[in-house]
């Protein structure tokens, strides 16, 4: 990779923050500059709007396939976009890669804060929710689609550190939240005192990571429902 970022604030992201574009691109004429704000405004929403239309593509199409085997001018096909204008947005196709990892970690926060916030229910119903709720989205897509950050990990992270860096961040915000909640389930009972919540959660996330991948091949949701039988009857009081 051709570029460098800080991948260890990931590790506790909670929401999505998104990044507003310049008012004026680099390299605009004094006479441009000088164009009303109200046109420089929709250029620049014009211009955010095509690049997200992008990403949302890419993690569309790397969620089911891969990082090596989709190629850009697909994604620029499916949006309409000339194939120069995506080097308007992105240095490299890792550059891509790595807007749309962010992208779907963002989406993938807003998923989690809705389960995981949701008072209404004791902690381990909350997870019990969020594997539900993955399942509902595996036959949905047929199980084309598993889990983006598992794919590019076992792609990706032995052929670029940066790669493997941003995903491992990831994985890792990804357990804290699980820690989080199944703290609370040991406070309230739900899982025996003394528990080590951190060390569940993690375990869950190995577990949960190799079952997606199995169910995306073989098609079937029983490896999921395996891991999860086992894994309640072991941690559950």
């Amino acid at each position: 990779m051709t570029f460098g970022r800080d991948w260890s604030n990931l590790r506790n992201m909670n929401s999505d923050e998104s990044k507003p574009e310049p008012a004026v691109a680099v390299g605009e004429t004094a006479k441009n500059a000088s164009t009303p704000v109200r046109d420089r405004s929709q250029r620049a929403a014009g211009r955010s709007d095509t690049r997200q239309a992008l990403v949302w593509c890419g993690t569309e199409l790397l969620t089911e396939r891969g990082f090596q085997v989709t190629g850009i001018e697909e994604i620029l096909k499916r949006v309409g976009v000339p194939k120069g204008s995506f080097y308007h947005f992105f240095k490299s196709k890792d550059e891509f890669g790595a807007a749309v990892i962010e992208n779907y970690v963002a989406f993938y926060a807003r998923k989690m804060d809705r389960i995981f916030h949701n008072t209404a229910n004791t902690p381990i119903a909350r997870l019990k929710e969020f594997i539900q709720n993955a399942k509902h989205g595996m036959t949905k897509f047929d199980f084309r689609r598993g889990c983006l950050i598992g794919n590019l990990g076992q792609e990706m992270a032995s052929l670029d550190n940066e790669f493997r860096e941003q995903l491992e961040a990831v994985l890792v915000s990804w357990e804290n939240r699980v820690a989080a909640c199944l703290e609370e389930a040991v406070q309230i009972g739900e899982i025996a005192a003394g528990s080590d919540a951190q060390a569940l959660s993690r375990f869950f996330w190995i577990g949960w990571e190799g079952a997606i991948l199995r169910s995306k091949l073989t098609r079937s949701l029983a490896p999921i429902d395996q891991f999860v039988e086992i894994y309640f009857s072991k941690v559950a009081v």
